[in-house]
């Protein structure tokens, strides 16, 4: 189970805000309810770039084995 304040990995392009599979982000909500979350994705200087409502199928926790790569953020 995913819960606030972790850090997540998108599983899928959203191009319309900019995000790529892989684009890492932080849970700042979780909707119990609802199976969804808030995920708040921002640069390398903290500047949020998109806050989402994303479910299960959207994001994955990060793992241990997961490779960092920086890429310049192109808004949509």
């Amino acid at each position: 189970m995913i819960v606030a304040l972790e850090t997540v990995v998108l599983t899928h392009d959203v191009p319309e805000r900019g995000l790529q599979k892989g684009d890492v982000g932080a849970v700042v909500h979780r909707y119990v309810d609802k199976g969804a979350y808030e995920v708040e994705f921002v640069t390398a200087e903290g500047k949020a770039v998109a806050v989402l409502t994303l479910t299960e199928g959207d994001i994955r926790p990060m793992s241990s084995g997961d490779f960092l790569h920086a890429r310049e953020f192109a808004s949509a």
